[in-house]
């Protein structure tokens, strides 16, 4: 009898869900080592703590996984299936290059990707781990559809349509970047020891 289990994801899905497999695991090995004191310090009054960064990624998967879920809702009702490699447009390409960590526009996070002051590293941590499973999920969800035709609305300016592959691609590059920027905390003069 043959079991039955949850379908192989293509290549390009498996690879995304190893690196939010690994953002998951290189969030926990940055802050086990912290003292909650460690894990709240900021550099200056406008200067985010680590605790600020991961927040912060935790506030985006809660705007941009409902619009993940709206995206591949409309792919499945469309039809939008096919096989990869695929390739990306110029939106796709743009997003995921200014949200990468190497990237120099450096903005203000809109109001609703704001984190929380004041959130126990136990109800961040905690999120963060639940938000990387549920990207995973998403990523069982498109296995099979046209990750470059299907597209996501972004949350913040509904005008843009980024392919769904650039989406899941977005949303890595970000969280690199603000455990770059978390990582830069730590080792920011005057981090208390």
């Amino acid at each position: 009898m043959a079991s039955q289990g949850v379908a192989t994801l293509g290549p390009e899905l498996d690879a995304f869900r190893a690196q939010f497999e690994h953002m998951s695991a290189e969030a926990d090995a940055l802050v086990e080592p912290l003292s909650d004191q460690q894990f709240t310090w900021q550099p200056g009054p406008d200067v985010w703590s680590v605790s600020l960064c991961l927040d912060h990624l935790n506030a985006t998967a809660r705007q941009y996984l409902p619009a993940m879920d709206d995206g591949i809702a409309e792919a499945v009702r469309r039809g939008l299936y096919g096989h990869g490699p695929y390739s990306y447009n110029w939106i796709g390409k743009m997003m995921v290059y200014f949200v990468q960590p190497a990237s120099t526009p450096r903005t203000r996070a809109p109001i609703a990707f704001r984190p929380t002051p004041g959130r126990s590293r136990h109800d961040v941590m905690a999120a963060f781990r639940a938000y990387q499973v549920q990207y995973i999920d998403r990523l069982h969800q498109a296995n099979g559809l046209d990750l470059a035709r299907a597209r996501v609305t972004s949350p913040v300016m509904r005008w843009v349509r980024m392919p769904l592959g650039s989406s899941f691609a977005a949303m890595l590059a970000h969280e690199r970047r603000h455990l770059a920027q978390a990582r830069r905390v730590i080792s920011a003069q005057g981090f208390p020891l």
